[in-house]
């Protein structure tokens, strides 16, 4: 199997340490990666952030089988693209980003500082990092361009299995857009994605008759009333 994160941020470095801390909470992905995984696996880190590689390293320290990949992931492949992060997000720069009005929604008081760092689209990162058509988990949590990125995906020629991605960001319309693109590719809505939090959508390739209705009513759902829109949804075929 494989296992793809995009948007890793430090794994689940030191969460004694982070207790208390105003963004703390476990990462669901990496707890998923580290309970599901094997030796044969193969995990793909991919965190744009410089400052997040050395807490993501020590994280990842058992798993041989783990590639960190520092670049972030964007529409275009570029050797010199900024990205905007503050200290006061620290240590874990959870809601660092290649857009900067995204940092300054959630601290628009703080100085917002920048970096020049390589980026590459979904598809050059299948295409040659993970070399591998058929994905088994792809976790996406990229602080305000998971839509687009998904949208980019080219799933004539990617076989991903299961996707989990974070819908806090999304508007109702990319949320529609977002379902009726993948319903078109054979995708079910399958309920909480991995983040701890449920703030994660998770779609499978597998045709299943309720959940693909019930996934066209998903963007008029609230995360307050998810769950009872979750309630429902078939999980036999899982």
């Amino acid at each position: 199997m494989n296992f793809i994160h995009l948007g890793a941020c430090i794994g689940d470095w030191n969460m004694s340490f982070l207790k208390g801390i105003h963004s703390y909470s476990k990462c669901g992905f990496t707890e998923f990666i580290k309970k599901n995984s094997k030796d044969n696996d193969q995990i793909y880190l991919i965190e744009a952030n410089p400052k997040n590689i050395p807490k993501l390293k020590e994280s990842y320290k058992d798993y041989k089988n783990a590639e960190i990949i520092n670049m972030g992931i964007s529409m275009t492949d570029n050797n010199n693209i900024s990205f905007y992060y503050t200290e006061d997000n620290a240590p874990d720069y959870m809601v660092s980003s290649l857009q900067i009005d995204h940092v300054k929604k959630y601290y628009p008081d703080s100085e917002i500082k920048e970096y020049k760092i390589k980026t590459i689209t979904i598809n050059s990162l299948f295409k040659d990092y993970v070399k591998n058509s058929n994905i088994d988990y792809l976790s996406i949590d990229v602080e305000g361009l998971d839509f687009d990125i998904l949208m980019n995906i080219n799933f004539q020629k990617y076989n991903i299995i299961n996707i989990s991605i974070e819908h806090l960001h999304l508007s109702k319309l990319q949320k529609r857009k977002m379902v009726n693109h993948l319903l078109k590719h054979g995708y079910s809505y399958c309920g909480f994605g991995y983040d701890r939090d449920n703030f994660d959508y998770l779609f499978k390739k597998k045709k299943i008759f309720l959940n693909r209705i019930l996934s066209k009513f998903l963007w008029l759902v609230s995360k307050k009333h998810l769950h009872i829109l979750n309630f429902f949804v078939s999980k036999k075929d899982f």
